[in-house]
């Protein structure tokens, strides 16, 4: 099954916008997709990316420009009947695309030690381990970025 690749710079239509929530919250249980749209309200320029198969969404990613040219790739997941196929791997490739085209010169990111499959994804695409530090919650988390040329 083909996939198809949606972008939006600013929420999605709210078919496509609750497939995501429905997405994420399967995904990033216990963490509620409740006040994603109000994060992103809150920002200048957004951009949400969107895999879908058969009007399903099956994969997404979200970021934001954190400051001056530099953009904050925020969430993302894939559903995991569609994983290993290269989904988030594309969708990485076309924010950074977009990146470049509107000027970023660094993508910046956090990450978990228990989200390994996003560590290593992020770190084959050309991200730097560039610190680290403890969450609000007690939770360690790394900081990786990636220049763009």
């Amino acid at each position: 099954m083909m996939n198809e690749y949606l972008s939006f710079e600013g929420l999605p239509e709210p078919g496509c916008w609750n497939g995501l929530c429905r997405l994420h919250d399967s995904i990033f249980t216990g963490q509620g997709s409740s006040t994603l749209s109000q994060e992103l309200k809150k920002r200048s320029c957004c951009l949400v990316q969107v895999a879908m198969a058969a009007d399903v969404v099956v994969g997404y990613k979200i970021g934001y420009e954190d400051r001056t040219h530099r953009f904050y790739s925020w969430l993302g997941g894939v559903d995991p009947a569609f994983r290993g196929r290269g989904i988030a791997s594309e969708l990485m490739r076309r924010q950074h695309e977009w990146c470049r085209d509107h000027g970023y010169h660094a993508i910046r990111t956090h990450t978990k030690n228990k989200w390994r499959d996003m560590l290593i994804l992020n770190i084959r695409h050309g991200f730097d381990v560039i610190g680290t530090y403890t969450d609000g919650k007690g939770e360690s988390k790394i900081i990786l970025e990636k220049r763009l040329g």
